[in-house]
Order: C-alpha cells, then structure tokens, then sequence
C-alpha cells in the first residue's frame, strides 16, 4: 500500500509518515495540493491521500474536487486530516469526496482506526 501525505508542515508529515510506515506502506509527500497533483499527473497511483485543507499554492478541499473530477483517479481513497473542525466544513469536505476526515491534533489510533473503517488495513499491524 501507498499513501500520498500532503500538508505544507515538514512536522506533521514527519507524524503521518511514521504511523502509516509502521503498517508497512511506502510514501510519498508533498508539501501542497498541487505538488500533490503533480505527481499524481506524472503516475503515482497511491492507495490513499492524507489531506491538509490549509496549506499555500493550492489547498486540501480544492485538491480533493480536482482528484474527484478526474475518473483516472476514483480509486484514491481521500482522508482529510485537518485543524478545520467546523461540521460545515467536514460536511463540504466528504460532499467533495473526500472519503474520512480526522481533526488535528490526532493519535495515531485514530489514524489507524480510520485505515480500518476504510478497508485498508488488510493485513496485521505490527507491533
């Protein structure tokens, strides 16, 4: 499995990048949408996105309505991993498509036990 993680802070991808390679994925970051979508135009096919919404150039939501319009890329599950925590906000994100939202700050439980609601978690997790 691969994740794409995409948030403009070094930190918090250094955070996400550690849970998901303790599952065993591989990664691939980008520090805004549209790096993120960069590379998913020069054929990184990932198993899933985890999203900022706030970041520079190009932001998580606007991110998540270009993947969704594109039919190349529908089997990309989208995981919003956010400080927006209004419900309108969580609303308009899963409206878009995204498929999870998880509010920062997080544990790295909640992270996997959204992998797992989603079907992704296949396999046991090391320990």
């Amino acid at each position: 499995m691969q994740a794409l993680i995409i948030d403009d802070s070094r930190a918090m991808r250094s955070i996400l990048r550690r849970i998901v390679t303790g599952l065993g994925w591989t990664t691939a970051e980008a520090g805004d949408g549209q790096e993120a979508l960069d590379l998913l135009e020069g054929g990184l096919v990932p198993d899933l996105c985890l999203i900022d919404w706030n970041m520079p150039v190009m932001d998580g939501y606007t991110f998540v309505q270009r993947v969704r319009a594109e039919q190349r890329w529908r089997d990309v599950t989208l995981m919003m991993v956010t400080t927006e925590s209004e419900h309108g906000q969580i609303v308009r994100a899963l409206a878009a498509g995204a498929h999870e939202y998880v509010i920062k700050p997080f544990t790295a439980e909640a992270i996997v036990e959204k992998l797992g609601l989603l079907g992704l978690l296949d396999q046991e997790v090391p320990a």
